[in-house]
């Protein structure tokens, strides 16, 4: 071997020691950095956080921890509704920073939660129901992945209430607008007329189906969900104004009642379990 090619060898030999090394040490500094991330999340120092949760990113690319942190602390800073471009852009970011945890670990829960929820909050203000929409894209993918979790379900059912809800709301008020005083609707809890309710049932009867079919799913799941109950009492109460008067409406007001009774009941019950020692 000549003494040209075992320096060659050796020089590459060294080159491929020093970047294992160097590799090694960004790894530390880049948990390093993690941690001194989390102690300023956890005492409210967002900006800080952000700032170090980048660093430990850029050292140490497959640090999920660092990605999820990331995401989860511009998810803290956005204000729903807020319009200003810079709480957009922590939305958005926050989106952004769960997608690239979920292109590493298709799987990983947490990013899935994440987009699911900060869509739902800038879904609201201003109204964008393709956003709801979205959202629940991310609950279903949730359910994909553990199907017995009651709250992909319960979310479901709230995004569906949310849904109908505003357009019940809407198209009541667009009837009474043209309306003759004798055909308006007085009280919210009133029924709609016959031609109203065909079109509230033919553009919402779905989405309430969907909502009470999920938010049963929760339920049964978890038999004490009560939030989940309290929005099954309300997706009931769509769901009577989608039908005929009569009996068939008061079936589905009274299926809702007894929801709003065993809620209490359910409240009624943790508060009367006593406290629980704290260590």
């Amino acid at each position: 071997m000549s003494a040209i090619f075992r320096n060659r060898t050796l020089a590459l030999v060294l080159i491929v020691v020093f970047a294992v090394l160097a590799g090694g040490c960004n790894k530390l500094k880049a948990r390093d950095s993690l941690n001194k991330g989390v102690n300023a999340y956890k005492a409210g120092q967002y900006d800080r956080a952000i700032e170090l949760f980048k660093e430990a990113k850029s050292l140490d690319p497959a640090l999920l921890n660092a990605r999820l942190y990331l995401a989860t602390a511009y998810a803290t800073q956005y204000i729903p509704g807020a319009p200003s471009p810079e709480n957009v852009q922590r939305g958005e970011a926050a989106i952004q920073e769960f997608q690239d945890v979920l292109q590493l670990d298709p799987k990983n829960i947490s990013a899935v939660d994440g987009i699911g929820s900060i869509l739902f909050q800038m879904a609201g203000q201003p109204y964008k129901p393709e956003k709801f929409e979205e959202s629940k894209k991310y609950h279903l993918k949730h359910i994909e992945l553990k199907p017995d979790d009651p709250e992909p379900y319960y979310w479901i059912g709230v995004i569906d209430w949310t849904l109908a809800y505003r357009g019940n709301k809407e198209m009541r008020y667009e009837w009474n607008q043209t309306a003759s005083d004798r055909q308006k609707i007085k009280k919210d809890e009133d029924p709609m007329p016959e031609k109203l309710r065909t079109e509230f049932n033919a553009k919402y009867g779905a989405v309430v189906d969907d909502g009470i079919k999920a938010l049963e799913k929760a339920i049964q799941v978890d038999p004490e969900y009560e939030n989940a109950m309290a929005y099954l009492n309300l997706l009931y109460r769509q769901k009577a104004d989608q039908v005929d008067p009569g009996a068939p409406r008061e079936e589905y007001l009274t299926k809702a009642d007894k929801l709003v009774d065993r809620v209490k009941e359910i409240r009624q019950k943790k508060a009367e379990q006593p406290a629980q020692p704290t260590s």
